[in-house]
This record gives structure tokens, C-alpha cells and sequence, in this order.
């Protein structure tokens, strides 16, 4: 079992729509409703700032990352 790539980088931003907007205008990446898809051979990854006080993911975590392996069930 190995891990392939990453799936998803989500975190955390006091204004995230703000934030998407600037990744946008700046960098070139990402869409205006703040979720960037990355494309890579072993398959996309999602890159996406949430509201600060999102309860997507543990409220004492600051950030979330997500690995592609090649063996899901083995794992």
C-alpha cells in the first residue's frame, strides 16, 4: 500500500471567499466560488478555503489534508 498523491488541502480563512478571490486574480488558480481543482496524473486534487468557523473538520484543527492511496480497502 502507498500513498499516490493528495486528494484534497482544505483550510481555514477568515474571509475565504476573499481569499479564493485573491488565488484567482493573482495566481491564476481556482474559480470564484473559492473551490480549486489542481489536475495531476495520479487524479485531481481539491484545494479549498473554508470559513473560519466551518465544522467540516475538527474545530481545534486549522488545516485538513486528504492522501490518495492505491489500496483504500487495504488500508
Amino acid at each position: 500500500m502507498a500513498v499516490t498523491g493528495i486528494g484534497g488541502f482544505f483550510f481555514r480563512s477568515k474571509d475565504s471567499k476573499a481569499l479564493a478571490e485573491w488565488y484567482l486574480t493573482h495566481l491564476g488558480v481556482g474559480a470564484p466560488e473559492g473551490v480549486f481543482v489542481w489536475p495531476q496524473q495520479a487524479g485531481p486534487t481539491v484545494f479549498q478555503p473554508f470559513r473560519h468557523d466551518t465544522d467540516y473538520f475538527a474545530a481545534d484543527k486549522t488545516w485538513m489534508l486528504n492522501l490518495r492511496v492505491d489500496d483504500l480497502d487495504g488500508l
